[in-house]
């Protein structure tokens, strides 16, 4: 079993940080952990957040969120995985990014992931023509915008991260739900062409158990339509529990898989 998608950030760059990881995925009988950290850590990523920083308004709070978590030098964490490279452990181990897509910060995004061999680098969608969606402090927005337009705007700036063939995972692709929020319109179409996309550019789509755990969402992973659609057209779907604590590495990584194996039937 994998857990493709497990967070560094609650411990220090050490090889005793990343045992207690490790450990607890072995606990959960999983194979292959893939690790990273957000890409609003690094200071190096900062101009690509320029949207969040000067929106007019979640302005103060989404600066002050940023900076409060933009503290590393990416260096740091490079270095750590190189060093890590050189143990053997008991699972297979993998390094990467999840890094916030912005269609029109495509080139820095590149310029910042250059120059190292990243395992996997992995795409997400946390923020909405400068508005953090998933935020409980910005919460209170989704009572007064038009949800039917976000969610059509949060999936054409999806297609177009795929698109991108930055990336070779996509995170949580319908994290949309955090709050549950729900349009009336149907989007089968847009599925269609989120699955098509994935596709095309051979790109990983998540199975995320993150909503079920960091939200206490009802859901287990993606919804039943989004599911169907993605499996009919054959797009790789790999399991991932958006663990931020040691405890919830592989998480539902079992139940996940029973349920992807029960939809390719």
């Amino acid at each position: 079993m994998i857990d493709m998608h497990v967070h560094l950030e609650r411990g220090p760059y050490t090889k005793e940080w990343l045992m207690e990881l490790v450990s607890n995925a072995v606990k959960r009988d999983i194979d292959a952990l893939y690790l990273l950290e957000h890409s609003f850590r690094f200071v190096e990523f900062r101009n690509i957040y320029g949207t969040i920083i000067e929106h007019e308004d979640y302005g103060t709070y989404q600066s002050e969120w940023l900076s409060n978590r933009m503290q590393l030098e990416l260096t740091d964490y490079k270095d750590f995985i190189t060093k890590m490279r050189e143990y053997e452990f008991p699972i297979e181990v993998r390094f990467g990014l999840e890094i916030c897509y912005f269609p029109d910060k495509e080139e820095e995004i590149k310029k910042c992931i250059s120059n190292f061999d990243w395992d996997f680098l992995t795409g997400s969608i946390h923020w909405i023509d400068g508005w953090g969606f998933d935020h409980e402090k910005t919460k209170e927005n989704w009572r007064k915008c038009n949800i039917d337009k976000v969610y059509e705007r949060y999936y054409k700036l999806m297609i177009q991260l795929v698109e991108s063939r930055i990336f070779n995972i996509l995170a949580h692709p319908d994290s949309i739900k955090c709050f549950d929020y729900y349009p009336t319109i149907k989007l089968t179409n847009v599925y269609i062409q989120l699955a098509k996309a994935l596709k095309r550019n051979n790109v990983k789509a998540e199975f995320s158990s993150g909503l079920h755990i960091n939200y206490g969402h009802g859901d287990l992973g993606l919804n039943k339509e989004l599911l169907k659609i993605l499996s009919e057209y054959e797009v790789d779907i790999v399991t991932a529990s958006d663990a931020h604590r040691p405890e919830d590495v592989g998480k539902y990584i079992r139940e996940a898989k029973k349920i992807l194996n029960g939809s390719n039937k």
